[in-house]
């Protein structure tokens, strides 16, 4: 989906495995308007799905939000983003293998990467995983969004195999746990 620019809107910048399973999960949030798949924190202007899956661009998959502060905050755009991925393995998610599927934060400004910083530490504390947390926190440089056929991957191809297998569960899961928090 796509929107026109607002400056009440905030960007938040957040890889956590493959972003059609995190693009899938913000595209239901209440209070985000926009999500865009594509590659950011690598070297290689404007990277294509192909060189980034070498994993030698240094570029993570992630999603680009457009959110609306008075309807969700960044704090609670992280908490769904620590509940849909696991930020305990280091550069994979799954089958998911490579520096391209990191867990990481590309944080905007220090606002959010203190947000960021406070939220790690509260779960490290909480002790929620067995094992540490390896979610990189960096700031943003750029955004490439990926190609046409990335986004909305889920909504177009429901029935593909990896949809089925792997978004699907994640989405229900998600949708169960943030049922309240569904745009209508």
């Amino acid at each position: 989906m796509t929107s026109q620019p607002n400056p009440n809107l905030e960007t938040a910048t957040l890889g956590g495995g493959c972003f059609w399973c995190l693009e899938a999960v913000y595209d239901n949030l209440q209070g985000v308007v926009d999500v865009v798949s594509g590659y950011s924190g690598g070297r290689r202007p404007n990277p294509t799905y192909e060189q980034v899956s070498t994993g030698y661009t240094g570029h993570a998959e992630v999603v680009q939000l457009k959110f609306n502060p008075s309807e969700i905050t960044f704090r609670e755009i992280l908490e769904v983003f620590f509940s849909i991925h696991d930020p305990t393995t280091l550069n994979r998610q799954g089958a998911d293998v490579g520096t391209q599927y990191r867990s990481i934060i590309l944080y905007h400004d220090d606002r959010q990467k203190e947000i960021a910083g406070d939220m790690i530490r509260e779960l490290e504390e909480q002790k929620v995983w067995p094992r540490p947390i390896v979610t990189q926190v960096e700031p943003f440089e750029a955004f490439y969004p990926a190609e046409e056929y990335h986004q909305e991957y889920y909504v177009k191809n429901p029935y593909a195999g990896y949809c089925m297998v792997v978004i699907a569960p994640k989405l229900a899961k998600f949708r169960q746990k943030y049922a309240e928090r569904l745009k209508v």
